[in-house]
């Protein structure tokens, strides 16, 4: 994940090393968003935040 506004894309691919995972993401700019929420990929490999729609997909690789 990288520097940019909050909710810029649709996918975000993670790594195993970015857990846990919440969106925004610490890197994104948050002022214009929707409140922090931690999205459980552990379970499954992938979660879809509840306010924005974005997913989350861990890379395993």
């Amino acid at each position: 994940m990288n520097d940019k506004a909050a909710n810029t894309q649709k996918v975000y691919h993670v790594k195993k090393q970015d857990l846990p995972v919440s969106c925004p993401g610490a890197d994104m700019k948050i002022w214009n968003s929707h409140p922090k929420v931690y999205l459980p990929l552990e379970k499954t490999g992938e979660a879809v935040c509840e306010y924005c729609g974005a997913k989350y997909i861990l890379d395993l690789d």
